[in-house]
């Protein structure tokens, strides 16, 4: 095997690791954001246009939009105010895992937050991921890898709530001991962030050379990005814990509205909505796979998919127009405010 010459370890070396300076920039770039290329456009549009064809040919868009006609506005309120202080309680788990660095800006972190929100649910291909690193920089003068790593260990405790929920539903279809017992064990196993943590720090020194070196680099960086205060961990959990509650509320609610089945199938069809996001395809707005990922939530239940179809629609447009108001507003926000350095 053919060994590359030192001198290009080196400069990759060199270049991966200038790619995370810690050194703040004031002024970053404004063209540094790219929102996804043109050929993720296209099969966002692809799945857009498929979307309205599918409904059109099995359910009709009137029948399935006169629903609407039906909801107090009351509870359409209620539900949009259940789904904004969701928004808002996202920016409050940014800002206490952020809190000696970003002390005294929680508006411009709600404004970030809300924007990093707005764009996952627009863009195509899980592009709106990189709004939350790039805005971070932008704000704050934030590494943009750290800001990624710290993303990626919050979306890692999205994913063990939704578990969390996972046991929840079954619990409500089978009613069993076990489900309590697996969840007190689930959050349990929160505790293996401490030592990850701790242990990555005392080894933060060791250093080798050549390309393991920067690989090594970049899982440290990104391991040192997880919390390892306890305290933290669980407030940030908390917080992960009222966001998701608040939303599920809102979208079961509203579902059950379109699709008057069991509660636990209605859970099961808003879990399935909140997985398609980590689909590695995502259409425009999410069309296509958020419909997608509800209907195959449903259908194995028993569900019919032309009912599980006009649900998961009707739901997929209150979360777009909750979405687009609210990041509306955010733009409203400061972009910095009066931080404590």
């Amino acid at each position: 095997m053919t060994r590359p010459p030192e001198g290009r370890v080196s400069t990759l070396s060199k270049s991966i690791e200038d790619a995370d300076d810690e050194r703040p920039l004031a002024q970053p770039p404004e063209g540094a954001l790219r929102i996804g290329r043109a050929r993720d456009w296209t099969i966002g549009a692809a799945l857009l246009a498929a979307l309205v064809i599918v409904v059109q040919m099995t359910v009709g868009w009137g029948p399935l939009l006169s629903p609407w006609l039906e909801i107090s506005p009351s509870l359409l309120l209620g539900l949009f105010i259940l789904t904004a202080l969701s928004y808002a309680l996202r920016a409050v788990r940014v800002y206490d895992y952020f809190r000696p660095r970003f002390r005294g800006c929680f508006f411009t972190v709600l404004r970030l937050s809300v924007l990093h929100n707005t764009a996952n649910n627009l863009l195509p291909m899980r592009a709106g991921e990189m709004v939350f690193p790039w805005l971070m920089r932008r704000y704050f003068g934030h590494g943009f890898l750290d800001a990624a790593a710290a993303l990626l260990w919050i979306r890692v405790l999205d994913l063990h709530f939704l578990a969390l929920l996972g046991l929840f539903i079954v619990n409500l279809r089978e009613p069993a001991w076990i489900w309590p017992l697996a969840a007190l064990f689930w959050v349990a196993g929160l505790v293996l962030f401490v030592p990850l943590g701790r242990f990555v720090r005392g080894g933060s020194g060791l250093r080798r050379p050549g390309i393991l070196g920067t690989l090594g680099h970049l899982v440290r960086r990104l391991a040192m990005a997880a919390p390892s205060n306890p305290w933290i961990i669980a407030r940030v959990y908390l917080w992960t814990a009222l966001t998701w509650t608040l939303k599920f509320t809102a979208f079961a609610v509203l579902l059950e509205h379109f699709l008057p089945v069991e509660f636990w199938r209605v859970m099961t069809g808003v879990m399935g909505a909140e997985l398609s996001t980590v689909l590695p395809f995502h259409g425009i707005a999410g069309s296509g796979s958020y419909e997608l990922a509800v209907v195959a939530a449903l259908a194995p239940l028993g569900v019919d998919p032309k009912a599980a179809l006009a649900g998961a629609v009707n739901l997929h447009l209150f979360l777009l127009g909750t979405t687009l108001v609210l990041g509306g507003l955010a733009f409203l926000l400061p972009r910095r405010s009066a931080c404590s350095r």
